[in-house]
């Protein structure tokens, strides 16, 4: 039998541990954000590091959903829109190591919480471990999957924003005698993360032979931004017809910016439910864990009534469903 300050100390440790892990991701990732000392963007800095223009593009696209797509009947869509949190947030570990981690530290959770429940004299029953279980999902499951998406959203958001001054630059290059394959250039050696990069990926495939259409239409459903499938469009269109692409292209960004107006209007409208969604999605897995740590006597004793064992997932199911809803609420499209 451990002794009661062993039994803190580990819960203590196993909380440090999952902080700590998520606290260098932020760091990682604001880090790499603000470095523009020796470069623009990322891609420009591994350049100027003597990194291979092969090696930049599997490091910059190692989460890319369109690469290598996995099958996985109802999950599917929970994979591929997980592969392209992690593309759009920058995490600089692979799936494999992400994935490893997880159940590394799921392992570590479900071991420390064991501990607990038998030091305190709990025998290890089905409620028990539906709890143990539901614990160590919310700590190494649950809580990166939220830090994962609040960062992919928050750079898709600064792609959003980078987009229309890209198409400024783009046209003013094209009026300026370039052609696109230059301003393409050009956009990659000017804007910063995201978006230099991405261009600068895409410049990247046209030298090696890709077609222009068909890698911003890459770009596009890899980033799932209508802008950018509107840009391919109109590159298409104006390929086919002909036409004065920087006047189609000075017309396109007018659209974009009054369309991110309204946008916003809708956002600002739309506030109060999407932070409703937010702190009913992310408050109860929170408040799990923080009173679990604090008190895992709390749920330990009433884990061991035979209700528990039909209400505890009954109520898990009513939170994903919960969760399913909201998202179809507020997810307002413009």
């Amino acid at each position: 039998m451990f002794s009661a300050d062993v039994v803190r100390f580990l819960v203590l440790l196993t909380v440090f541990a999952s902080i700590f892990l998520l606290s260098q991701v932020f760091l990682r990732v604001g880090l790499a954000g603000r470095a523009h000392a020796g470069a623009v963007n990322k891609r420009l800095k591994l350049i100027a590091t003597g990194h291979k223009r092969e090696d930049i593009l599997g490091a910059l696209r190692k989460h890319d959903p369109l690469s290598n797509p996995v099958r996985l009947g109802l999950f599917t869509t929970q994979y591929n829109n997980f592969r392209r949190n992690l593309m759009m947030a920058a995490i600089p570990f692979g799936f494999a190591q992400i994935l490893l981690g997880m159940a590394a530290l799921f392992a570590l959770v479900v071991l420390v919480v064991s501990v607990v429940a038998v030091n305190s004299g709990f025998a290890l029953g089905f409620g028990i471990i539906q709890l143990i279980l539901a614990m160590a999902a919310a700590v190494a499951i649950g809580l990166p999957v939220f830090a994962t998406g609040y960062m992919a959203q928050r750079r898709r958001k600064k792609m959003q924003e980078q987009f229309p001054v890209a198409l400024d630059i783009f046209v003013r290059a094209l009026r300026s005698g370039h052609p696109v394959t230059s301003a393409i250039e050009l956009l990659t050696e000017e804007m910063g993360d995201p978006i230099g990069s991405e261009f600068g990926l895409i410049a990247d495939e046209i030298s090696y032979g890709a077609d222009l259409t068909e890698a911003l239409e890459d770009m596009g459903e890899r980033w799932d931004l209508e802008d950018l499938r509107m840009f391919a469009v109109s590159l298409s269109v104006q390929n086919e017809t002909g036409g004065n692409l920087a006047e189609i292209l000075d017309s396109l960004s007018k659209v974009i910016r009054e369309r991110a107006s309204l946008f916003l209007k809708v956002r600002a409208l739309s506030s109060e439910g999407r932070m409703t969604g937010w702190l009913l999605t992310a408050l109860p897995v929170l408040t799990f864990v923080i009173l679990f740590t604090m008190n895992p006597q709390f749920y330990l004793e009433v884990a061991t009534d035979p209700i528990f064992y039909i209400g505890f997932p009954l109520m898990i199911l009513w939170f994903f469903a919960g969760v399913f809803w909201i998202k179809k609420l507020v997810n307002l499209k413009v």
